[in-house]
């Protein structure tokens, strides 16, 4: 067990998890005074010995589930499987398989020279068929892969390492001579079906130990890869699991940007070097620059206004980019939030009343201000707030509008954007739609580019940061 644990705390470290010597002993010690039957009891005994950071526990963990339990799962999975397709044919596997170990004991020892993973293949012996791949990605350095294109050299060199195709040989030949022996044609067919499941499971469980481990040796190369992975990825096509993961990833932007804006605000705070101020102040000492003087610029925060269309066809849009700006939020003056669809509503008050992520998720359903569930009407929308609100927008404003301007083919009433445009510092739209599709069909984005100072692509979180970044640095 302590090798066990040891070879976890290797791979803790290797995904940035920083694990020292002492720690590793406390969590031997703890581990002699609990009992390992209880999974949880164990998990948590290394999560609180080896683990310092809050925000280290989700890696911990994912590598937990890896290291500790994965492989038996995932066998028992695929080979479950496997089994249970047979028993949807109609095939009952138990009696069949006891059909074959009572034909082979009258075969004089054929049995015997049966290779253990022929042997464990067929009678689904999962501790066994764990051994034989563990044993066999050792022998083929697995230990060295890297990344995702290694994964099939590996996993192939696992599966000649075991000899899985002389394994499927073995069994075929068995099925032969048991055909020859006496065994019906359907269960002769039957038995063959098997092999072939059972074989293709085989390589299915290679391949799954490969991730896995790839998943283990470099998880930190991996959640990098995924993170980027997720920032190319298109709004649209965005699963739940991965509205959760990008959360996580605007976050991290979000972080970045902080740190830059901190930087620029303490160089900002003390200034430039005013070359010229300070020759003169030290005339008197010979030009020698005893005294800087430094220009003090002041730079005001600006005022945001947002629009945001929480249509579905842009929501996560919305979503993102309100998680965004409200995770920077010290770097505008005030912040103002409105929703529509067709209907306007000020929703500024959940973000103050609420935590970012229940704000957000209130604000895309109308924040109890509007009907969520119509057609879009931009200019209804624009008309609104140009009735109702246009005094919350002035020289220092910049007005952030997100949307596809597809209008249901309704008066666009870009003039309201114009008034809107005169007011304000600068008009930013955000379109998840490409240029090429703006102004065809119901889009009336070309009605309302001549009133934004500029207009951008925003159809990926890659471009949603730079945005952002334009915005606030």
């Amino acid at each position: 067990m302590q090798k066990k644990i040891l070879e976890f705390t290797n791979i803790l470290r290797k995904s940035g998890i920083r694990v020292s010597t002492a720690e590793a002993i406390d969590a031997f010690a703890a581990l002699d005074e609990l009992s390992l039957d209880d999974r949880d009891v164990f998990r948590d005994a290394l999560r609180s010995t080896l683990v310092k950071r809050g925000e280290e526990v989700s890696t911990f963990d994912e590598l937990f589930e890896l290291f500790w339990s994965g492989v038996h799962d995932n066998l028992r999975e695929t080979f479950g499987d496997a089994i249970q397709g047979m028993a949807a044919l109609g095939m009952d596997l138990e009696e069949l398989l006891r059909q074959i170990a009572g034909m082979l004991q009258n075969m004089q020892g054929d049995a015997g020279q049966l290779s253990e993973l022929a042997r464990a293949m067929l009678t689904a012996d999962l501790d066994l068929l764990e051994q034989l791949i563990r044993g066999a990605a050792e022998q083929s350095g697995l230990d060295r892969i890297e990344n995702f294109l290694q994964v099939g050299f590996f996993s192939r060199r696992t599966v000649e390492q075991m000899d899985l195709d002389g394994a499927g040989e073995e069994l075929r030949d068995l099925a032969a001579m048991l055909e020859e022996a006496g065994m019906s044609p359907a269960e002769v067919a039957a038995l063959r079906g098997l092999i072939d499941r059972l074989m293709e499971a085989a390589r299915k469980s290679v391949r799954n130990f490969t991730e896995r481990e790839l998943q283990q040796q470099n998880h930190d190369y991996m959640e990098k890869f995924r993170r980027e992975t997720l920032l190319e990825k298109s709004f649209y096509h965005l699963t739940e699991d991965e509205i959760r993961k990008m959360r996580d990833v605007v976050e991290r932007l979000a972080q970045r940007i902080k740190n830059v804006l901190s930087t620029r605000r303490r160089r900002r705070k003390r200034g430039k070097l005013d070359l010229h101020q300070t020759l003169r102040r030290n005339m008197s000492r010979g030009g020698i620059p005893f005294e800087l003087v430094f220009k003090q610029r002041k730079k005001d925060r600006p005022k945001l206004v947002i629009l945001c269309d929480v249509s579905s066809s842009v929501a996560n849009v919305s979503r993102f980019m309100l998680q965004f700006v409200y995770s920077l939020q010290e770097a505008f003056t005030r912040i103002r939030s409105y929703v529509f669809v067709a209907e306007l509503g000020e929703v500024t008050h959940v973000f103050q009343e609420s935590d970012i992520n229940k704000g957000i998720e209130e604000a895309l359903e109308g924040g109890g201000a509007i009907n969520v569930y119509t057609r879009s009407n931009f200019g209804f929308a624009f008309h609104h707030f140009w009735q109702n609100h246009l005094a919350a927008v002035d020289k220092k404003t910049t007005v952030l509008i997100l949307g596809d301007a597809r209008n249901n083919y309704n008066d666009p009433r870009a003039w309201c954007l114009r008034d809107i445009h005169n007011k304000a510092k600068n008009v930013v739209w955000l379109n998840p739609e490409s240029p090429s599709a703006w102004g065809f069909g119901d889009s009336v984005m070309d009605k309302y580019l001549p009133y934004c100072d500029f207009a951008e692509e925003c159809r990926n979180l890659r471009q949603l940061s730079a945005t952002v970044d334009r915005l606030v640095l």
